[in-house]
């Protein structure tokens, strides 16, 4: 495990972790230089990247070409790469997909999943790849699985959940995303986790750190910002003002 995986198990306990979403090169040089302390190259690049309506049509390929830009630009943070829908079946499979990921630059991967892919999450770590992994919500599962929904709202889905995490932490994950869980739910997660826990929709000082889509955090994608976000800005107005008052300007002048 590298040096950068090792500080950030460090904190465990003792200082929260920052993680934000980057899909190109300039946002990623951005964060980096803000401070970020993980990139995470999310598969939600499908929708606010490629315009797809959910992360069930990202392929390899797109998360190479995405992963490739981001690692260039990131020389600090940590860069996680999401592993595409369908590229993680087999733990065969799952070693292949994570070296190719971590060949374009990636320091670790990123998959959905708890007690269903253990044998995968093994399988990677053994290899000698850092794993974060991903539980609650499964944005891949979501066709399947009724939509978007708070998860761990009865007994038996918070039980679940608990499973997921210590199947995550067995296979040697270095960190787990809790996505979409019923608040009470992520805490208890993360107070019996070893590991780092980083929160999305998971309520707030639940976690020991939180992810964030770079568009929701800064009004980037207007179209649709979720319940649970918190936007910084509103770079979609500027965007729209800066282009009108260009055009305006050249039908003017010319």
């Amino acid at each position: 495990m590298n040096c950068k995986i090792e500080a950030i198990l460090a904190r465990k306990g003792k200082a929260p972790v920052a993680e934000l979403t980057a899909y190109d090169y300039p946002t990623a040089r951005l964060v980096d230089e803000a401070g970020v302390d993980m990139i995470l190259v999310g598969d939600s690049l499908g929708m606010v990247m490629l315009g797809y309506p959910d992360t069930t049509h990202v392929t390899l390929a797109h998360m190479l070409h995405h992963v490739e830009a981001v690692a260039r630009a990131a020389k600090k943070a940590v860069v996680v790469a999401d592993m595409p829908i369908n590229t993680y079946n087999t733990p065969e499979q799952a070693v292949e997909t994570a070296q190719a990921l971590m060949a374009v630059g990636a320091d670790a991967v990123k998959l959905e999943g708890g007690v269903a892919v253990e044998a995968q999450i093994r399988a990677i770590t053994q290899a000698g790849i850092p794993v974060q992994g991903h539980i609650g919500l499964l944005p891949q599962k979501v066709k399947e699985d009724g939509g978007y929904r708070m998860h761990g709202k009865t007994d038996e889905e918070a039980a679940a959940i608990m499973r997921d995490m210590e199947a995550v932490v067995r296979a040697g994950a270095f960190s787990v995303v809790i996505e979409c869980t019923k608040h009470s739910v992520a805490k208890a997660i993360t107070d019996a986790c070893p590991i780092i826990t980083i929160g999305i929709g998971a309520g707030r000082s639940t976690c020991d750190g939180e992810v964030a889509v770079f568009h929701d955090l800064v009004g980037g994608f207007p179209w649709f910002t979720p319940s649970f976000a918190r936007p910084r800005a509103d770079i979609a107005t500027e965007i729209s003002r800066a282009v009108k008052e260009y055009i305006s300007e050249v039908k003017n002048t010319i």
